[in-house]
């Protein structure tokens, strides 16, 4: 979604400025390709060929999101797709290792979801918080490294690994303690530009704001982060309007602010449609804690908004419901004292629910050593009896990292990856299934035979 208008985060404050909200946006992110090692020997005088001492690679470098309270768009994304890490440097003689490629550190607004292939990879939310997106390769070993008092002359020498890479969905999500929502021109915009140093465009019609807003609103000894989101109408959760766009903005706020015109002609219906939205929109969100205010009471006499209140009362008989007026100021310090105390009692049982899922959620799982050496054996999906050899797929972490290294030019370094594969028990596990030496063994983009 690109929308003019929107917020800038300055030293601590929030402020209102005219530009460009990006709030989604597809990105290109490749780590750094890890280093070849090198294949050398030393030339020294009167010996005509001296021991390995082939280099290793270097790291490839990481891809890191940084959170940070400075950003707010995700608009620097649109001009600049792809995110891409230097690569390390190859190994050299004289046991000289590749230089690491450099690490490159992206800023992100705070909220910022990143996810791959539909899954989220990482949440960053603190200012200053840092998630390695994409890791970088490791650098393969030289020469040197495979010297032992059986191979005096090795002629193995790994290829770097290449770094991860992917197409990244970032989404931003607003972080704030007060979401604002209600029907287009009930307010918000108005009450958000009275009680906070936010200034969001405002008129006397449907759609003034276009971009959500964010504004600080400081009560007694505590300060509330609000955020306003175009107004909703029927149906916008199905796509509706400009409000759906925005939901997921109000999805991390401990508190939801419904506001009613009081000049409606029927408020209860107004807030069961918004309620419909939100529950529509998302089932935890509807369950979020509430507080209605009627707004715009200026000049109505005391009866009339008795009947209002009574009226949501029937549809909302456990909500908390405040009259006021922004252009006088009437019931806002009351309101924002309500809200102050329901954000504090959200973020306190966030705290609770979240100590007592550690606590009483058994976890069990696999060491990080069982999950690296797991493998699956597996004929290729495309084998028929016609075939000469049959093929299969081998996966697992520790097989494709050594398989993904070795460089199937040099015949050591072959035979080495079919020890491996020995070792492990893969070897066994093929033969059993039917592999004979010439059948075609894929692993990692890697293809090579059972034996020579």
């Amino acid at each position: 979604m690109v929308l003019h208008g929107a917020l800038l985060f300055s030293q601590g404050r929030i402020c209102y400025t005219r530009g460009m909200f990006v709030d989604v946006a597809q990105v290109f992110v490749k780590a750094g390709k890890g280093g070849n090692g090198a294949v050398s020997f030393r030339h020294e005088k009167y010996i005509d060929k001296g021991g390995p001492d082939g280099g290793d690679g270097g790291r490839g470098g990481n891809v890191v999101f940084v959170a940070s309270k400075d950003v707010n768009t995700l608009l620097a994304f649109r001009y600049k797709p792809e995110l891409k890490a230097r690569p390390g440097q190859d190994g050299a003689k004289r046991n000289k290792r590749g230089r690491s490629g450099e690490d490159l550190y992206v800023k992100v607004p705070q909220g910022t979801l990143v996810m791959r292939d539909g899954r989220v990879v990482a949440d960053l939310v603190e200012d200053g918080q840092e998630v390695i997106i994409a890791r970088g390769g490791d650098g393969g070993f030289g020469n040197a490294h495979f010297k032992s008092s059986t191979r005096q002359a090795p002629r193995i020498a790994e290829l770097g690994e290449p770094g991860d890479e992917f197409e990244a969905k970032l989404e931003l999500k607003l972080l704030a303690d007060v979401g604002l929502v209600g029907f287009p021109n009930a307010g918000k915009s108005t009450f958000l530009s009275v009680v906070t140093n936010a200034r969001p465009a405002i008129a006397n019609y449907e759609f003034t704001t276009l971009s959500p807003n964010l504004g600080v609103a400081d009560i007694d000894d505590t300060s509330l982060l609000i955020a306003d989101i175009p107004g909703l109408i029927e149906g916008a959760s199905e796509g509706k309007g400009l409000g759906d766009q925005f939901l997921r903005h109000v999805e991390r706020t401990a508190v939801l602010l419904h506001m009613i015109d009081s000049y409606s002609d029927d408020p209860a219906a107004r807030y069961t449609a918004i309620r419909r939205e939100l529950a529509q929109y998302s089932a935890s969100l509807a369950q979020r804690p509430e507080i209605i205010a009627l707004t715009k009471c200026e000049g109505l006499d005391d009866e009339l908004i008795t009947m209002q209140r009574d009226a949501l009362k029937a549809v909302a008989p456990h909500a908390q419901i405040v009259a006021i007026s922004s252009q006088t100021h009437q019931g806002t310090a009351e309101l924002l004292r309500l809200l102050a105390r329901a954000v504090a009692e959200y973020r306190q049982q966030e705290v609770a629910e979240a100590e007592q899922d550690t606590d009483d959620m058994p976890v069990i799982r696999l060491s990080e050593q069982e999950v690296e050496e797991a493998w699956t054996v597996e004929p290729m999906p495309s084998y028929t009896a016609a075939d000469t050899e049959p093929a299969f797929v081998v996966r697992g972490t520790k097989i494709e990292k050594f398989a993904r290294r070795t460089n199937l030019t040099q015949p050591e370094a072959v035979n080495r990856l079919r020890d491996i594969m020995k070792k492990m028990g893969i070897t066994h596990e093929l033969i059993r299934q039917g592999a004979t030496n010439q059948s075609i063994i894929h692993i990692a983009g890697q293809e090579l035979t059972l034996a020579e």
